[in-house]
């Protein structure tokens, strides 16, 4: 069969494509469909030969019929996937499509096989989040006619890459000033994996409103983990044994915070008399604490709403009038935050 280029002009089939690589045409279709038992040095010779020839599937199905989307998280979390999926299935419900929804066991990136099945099921469209796809991995897709859209905070995405995120930057820093405008001279920051640029991000912020304070940070008051509520546990226990204890603790996520509060009653502190704590996400749950969380409201549902909203476009063939949108952080102040006691 002959496959479309483009502009629907006839192309290079996978004959061709195998011929010219000198490989089977089985070989050329275990690539399109993202098998994983193909030699690393023989993928890349056909993925070359097929990225030059701009091959591209016929497709098969109607732009802007009904369809499934897959919505692909990197792991889940309950209270930060479940406003992600709120978010999604508003649109898709409205839009009558069916959603799949599954995840990577925390890794970043899909696997070969996870891929395959992915192809195999060719859905309308697919929503990632907090997960990437390598370059080989977006040709693969492309090449299908199945489009996708990344839900990320880092703010860092290609910019070939449709991307909804927030300004975490911005985030820190707010959460970090309200502190600071509260009196606090000794604040921690918990934030999430050190090789996660959002987490980093969160950080850089705390740095910037200590830097336009003109206060130094102290280094062993800057932690690192999961945006878990044990790492808000582990490490609230470790910052509130000190012996010149921060006075406040800006958590990088509201599950964290909760891991410091509990951290803070461990230690028989009081929030916020004897400790200040901020979160960042603003999840339903942050209002129901004991005390309600003061924290960084990241618009989740919405980037989720925008971010299938844009993929919607894509499965139109439609073009997307900007590749990345960022959404505001505000801060939201609750019960868990007041000036220092002396």
């Amino acid at each position: 069969m002959t496959n479309l280029g483009p502009a629907g002009a006839p192309s290079t089939t996978i004959a061709a494509i195998a011929g010219e690589v000198g490989v089977s045409v089985a070989t050329v279709s275990k690539v399109l469909n993202g098998r994983a038992d193909v030699a690393a040095g023989t993928r890349a010779r056909v993925e070359e030969s097929l990225e030059r020839h701009q091959y591209r599937r016929r497709n098969r199905r109607q732009p802007g019929g009904s369809g499934q989307i897959e919505l692909v998280f990197h792991e889940f979390d309950v209270g930060w996937a479940m406003e992600i999926l709120r978010g999604v299935e508003e649109v898709t419900t409205h839009a009558g499509l069916g959603l799949t929804v599954s995840q990577l066991q925390g890794a970043h990136r899909p696997s070969p096989g996870f891929l395959g099945a992915l192809l195999a099921r060719r859905p309308l469209g697919v929503l990632l989040v907090l997960c990437h796809l390598s370059g080989v991995q977006q040709q693969q897709l492309r090449r299908d006619g199945i489009p996708f859209v990344v839900v990320d905070t880092d703010s860092a995405t290609s910019s070939s890459v449709p991307t909804v995120g927030s300004n975490n930057w911005n985030g820190g820093l707010l959460a970090t000033r309200h502190l600071l405008e509260l009196g606090h001279r000794r604040i921690a920051v918990v934030s999430g994996p050190r090789d996660v640029l959002c987490s980093r991000a969160r950080t850089a912020g705390f740095r910037s409103a200590h830097e336009e304070a003109g206060i130094p940070v102290d280094p062993q008051l800057v932690r690192y983990g999961t945006f878990s509520a044990g790492t808000g546990l582990e490490h609230g226990l470790h910052l509130l044994s000190l012996p010149d204890r921060p006075t406040a603790i800006f958590a990088g996520s509201d599950m964290q915070a909760i891991g410091v509060l509990r951290a803070a009653r461990q230690r028989g502190l009081r929030v916020p008399e004897d400790l200040s704590v901020i979160g960042y996400d603003n999840l339903p749950l942050a209002a129901w604490t004991t005390p309600a969380l003061t924290t960084v409201n990241q618009p989740l549902r919405d980037m989720a709403g925008v971010a299938i909203q844009m993929l919607l476009v894509l499965t139109r063939r439609n073009e997307l009038a900007t590749s990345r949108i960022d959404l505001v952080t505000e801060l939201v102040v609750r019960e868990s935050t007041a000036p220092p006691y002396t």
